[in-house]
């Protein structure tokens, strides 16, 4: 059973200003964005992290950096947990977008949303490789391996549409606030959604038990009846 913490990046001058920014380098956390991610970072301190992955964009590293600090492990970066490639809507107002006939089938029917221009790429596209470099992380880190990917908003609600079973054309009912931990663990038989849009509060059911000898191995199976939750 591995374990990812999905951490979107604080708040941004960006997002502060209602432009998408999508790959515009230099964008950064504004700051509201950078007490958020201190916040974060302390939340998670306890947490025994086995790696720490992030989207290359400035705004991911500076809120994945705020995780690492302190820990003796390494910042990696993996394009694939990049933001959405928006292609022509990059760099523009969200009040402008509303009105592209575009808008309405990312709202309605994202899997079918091809952005505009040479770089821009279906939100299928940007599902799937988000999705592969959870994955192929899982399998580099092992079972009972707990990491962190620091991603966007649009990928880890693609990645969370996923792990869930919905349609992608479903993935606008999820919420990623800034700065927020969905967890999900992942099992030989399905993945379990633990926590989506976390903002706040207890973070030690995270924090993996003691392997003693003899136990016996986690089950993936779903408890009927929900069961008794983490052990308090």
């Amino acid at each position: 059973m591995t374990t990812v913490i999905l951490l979107r990046h604080g708040r941004t001058t960006a997002n502060a200003g209602g432009i998408l920014a999508g790959w515009t380098p230099g964008v950064q956390l504004d700051e509201a964005g950078q007490a958020q991610v201190a916040a974060v970072g302390e939340r998670l301190a306890k947490v025994p992290l086995a790696a720490v992955v992030s989207s290359p964009l400035e705004r991911c590293v500076q809120t994945a950096s705020a995780v690492t600090a302190g820990r003796d492990l390494e910042l990696r970066t993996d394009d694939r947990l990049g933001e959405a490639r928006y292609g022509d809507w990059t760099g523009r107002a969200i009040k402008e977008l509303v009105k592209e006939p575009l808008w309405k089938v990312v709202q309605q029917h994202p899997s079918a949303a091809v952005f505009p221009g040479d770089e821009g790429e279906g939100l299928a596209q940007t599902q799937a490789r988000a999705v592969a470099a959870v994955r192929a992380v899982n399998a580099e880190l092992g079972p009972d391996a707990v990491w962190l990917a620091c991603s966007h908003g649009d990928v880890i609600k693609a990645v969370l549409a996923d792990a869930l079973g919905l349609h992608l054309d479903q993935f606008q009912r999820i919420v990623v606030d800034p700065a927020s931990i969905s967890v999900v663990t992942y099992t030989e038989t399905r993945p379990f959604v633990a926590r989506i849009n976390d903002t706040g509060g207890d973070v030690s059911a995270l924090i993996p038990a003691p392997r003693k000898r003899g136990r016996r191995k986690a089950s993936s199976d779903a408890v009927v009846g929900g069961g008794a939750g983490a052990p308090s």
